[in-house]
């Protein structure tokens, strides 16, 4: 019997994990999508992958949360400002599941929790864009990390049981006992940069060109790590390294969060920047350059409405 898998968000990153999924012929895939031009392209045409990856398979896809059946394994791919909706729209596919997020910040798990069983903290180095409906884009390749989310845990087998699927699929995962080391990894690399490309319209590597950006970038780290020694986590990899390598490797790349800018879209700002500076608080710290970045994306955000 084939393993049913649920794609809440299929778009970039969340239409990744689809194609490659529905590439095994003992999963069934279902994504779901608010956009309907989106959807309806899959439906007709299938799932196209682009650029490092080439790939095309046949996704079910809807843009009615009611028409998602019931799946014995999730994953959350939307952004975060829209984790608490699409789940609460979807949960009811997930009664009896063990749901990942694979996302960018802190606190979309907790989301999920409020409406899932069984969660799954995840991250992945995956990047890519929507280039028109049913086709993206894969701009880097890259390994995911997923583990037990801790206050409402799935259990390892789950764990191992999804991970077994992607390695399959083609998307190198690494299931861990605890993925925070690797999920706060990402976000400092996000973090760091996302938002100074987003507020400066430069590139990835364009930002690091430049030594005083490079600096700020930096010091936006050093400022997460403290939040990471006050929470106990250990990071799994250095953040400034992947800094460095994504400006060799893929210098003119442009970040999700300045894709959103240019599009005049919402941000993950709340869930990146934002995030660090609610984890900060927690744990008794400030992060005032955290908090800084995210007061100057949300007033650009808020310039946008002006000018509607």
């Amino acid at each position: 019997m084939a393993t049913r898998v649920g794609i809440v968000g299929c778009g970039a990153i969340g239409g990744l994990y689809a194609a490659h999924l529905a590439a095994l012929e003992d999963v069934e895939v279902w994504a779901y999508d608010v956009s309907r031009d989106h959807v309806e392209a899959i439906n007709e045409e299938g799932l196209r992958l682009t650029g490092h990856t080439q790939l095309h398979t046949r996704v079910r896809a809807t843009a009615d949360a009611a028409e998602l059946p019931p799946c014995g394994l999730g994953i959350v791919a939307t952004k975060g400002i829209f984790t608490e909706s699409a789940v609460a729209a979807t949960a009811h596919a997930f009664r009896d599941a063990a749901v990942c997020s694979v996302q960018n910040g802190i606190g979309n798990e907790e989301a999920i929790a409020q409406h899932a069983p069984r969660v799954m903290r995840g991250v992945t180095m995956q990047a890519g864009h929507v280039t028109a409906p049913a086709v993206i884009h894969v701009d880097a390749p890259g390994p995911t990390w997923i583990g037990p989310f801790e206050p409402r845990a799935a259990a390892m087998d789950e764990v191992h049981a999804l991970a077994a699927l992607l390695n399959r699929s083609g998307m190198e995962t690494v299931a861990l006992d605890d993925a925070r080391g690797a999920q706060w990894t990402k976000v400092l690399f996000n973090a760091a940069t996302n938002p100074l490309c987003a507020l400066t319209g430069l590139t990835h590597g364009e930002l690091c060109d430049l030594p005083a950006a490079r600096a700020l970038a930096g010091a936006l780290i050093e400022e997460g790590r403290a939040v990471c020694d006050a929470l106990g986590i250990t990071l799994d990899g250095d953040p400034e390294a992947l800094i460095d390598e994504a400006a060799r490797t893929n210098h003119q790349h442009k970040p999700s969060m300045l894709q959103d800018v240019l599009a005049q879209r919402p941000t993950e700002i709340a869930t990146l920047n934002g995030g660090i500076a609610r984890a900060a608080g927690a744990g008794g710290l400030a992060a005032p350059l955290h908090e800084a970045i995210a007061a100057l994306v949300c007033a650009l955000e808020h310039r946008w409405s002006l000018e509607r």
